[in-house]
């Protein structure tokens, strides 16, 4: 004891009790100030993984590639409950079960004539695209259009399409016509694809609904559109030739 002053000055020990509650208080201060740490962590890996996944995703749709089909009912799936139904999407499939990089754009117009077609090809190629598939020529034969404008006016839209860019593939869907055309005119129809596609050294279907046109079991009732599995058909004789370009 020290007197000052005729005062005591007291010295006081914590006791055990106070011990333990400074003790306490300095171990939630620091579980606090790890628990901060971590969340602050916690949260920057999130932010960061967050924007890995948003540089792969923009990175894989970058590097996707697209193909398009240009065509009439055929290709649009004319009478089908279901687009996914038709052949492109069925192509589709095929694609995915292959883990293949493409992506099938269905541009099929039901009604559509070569002359539709050509009308609509500058504004259909704005898209960036690597393969277009070209199936249009059917209308214009039923409606006995001039052999002459259904040639030039497929010649034009491989023009448009290959003056957007040469590297894009092309790809030549032949039709054929039933013979109450006439012997002259459908034989004619038939040859006009096949030249094309020669001279313009494309990648070339000879005939689109092979296996399928004529046969009432694999066509809605009307006979000409096909039905669900002459839609499977249809892909199955789109890819024999597309698979080898992908």
């Amino acid at each position: 004891m020290f007197k000052a002053h005729n005062k005591d000055f007291h010295f006081n020990l914590p006791t055990s009790i106070e011990l333990k509650l400074i003790k306490f208080s300095y171990f939630f201060l620091a579980l606090l100030f790890l628990s901060c740490g971590e969340a602050k962590k916690e949260k920057t890996d999130e932010v960061q993984q967050t924007s890995e996944q948003t540089e792969s995703t923009a990175t894989t749709a970058t590097e996707t590639k697209s193909i398009l089909f240009f065509g009439d009912s055929i290709t649009a799936g004319y009478g089908l409950d279901d687009t996914n139904e038709a052949y492109p999407a069925v192509v589709q499939e095929k694609i995915d079960s292959l883990g293949l990089d493409y992506t099938v754009i269905n541009s099929g117009v039901s009604g559509e004539t070569t002359a539709g077609g050509r009308s609509r090809i500058d504004w259909v190629v704005k898209q960036d695209l690597d393969v277009f598939v070209l199936e249009l020529g059917a209308n214009d034969g039923l409606r006995g259009v001039d052999l002459s404008e259904t040639r030039s006016n497929l010649q034009a839209i491989i023009d448009v399409v290959r003056g957007k860019s040469p590297d894009i593939k092309i790809v030549l869907a032949g039709m054929q016509l039933p013979p109450n055309m006439g012997q002259e005119y459908t034989t004619e129809f038939k040859q006009l694809f096949e030249e094309i596609a020669e001279k313009n050294n494309i990648a070339f279907i000879p005939f689109i609904l092979k296996d399928v046109g004529g046969i009432a079991s694999l066509n809605q009732q009307d006979g000409i559109h096909p039905t669900i599995e002459g839609h499977k058909i249809v892909a199955n004789t789109v890819w024999e030739t597309l698979r080898p370009l992908l």
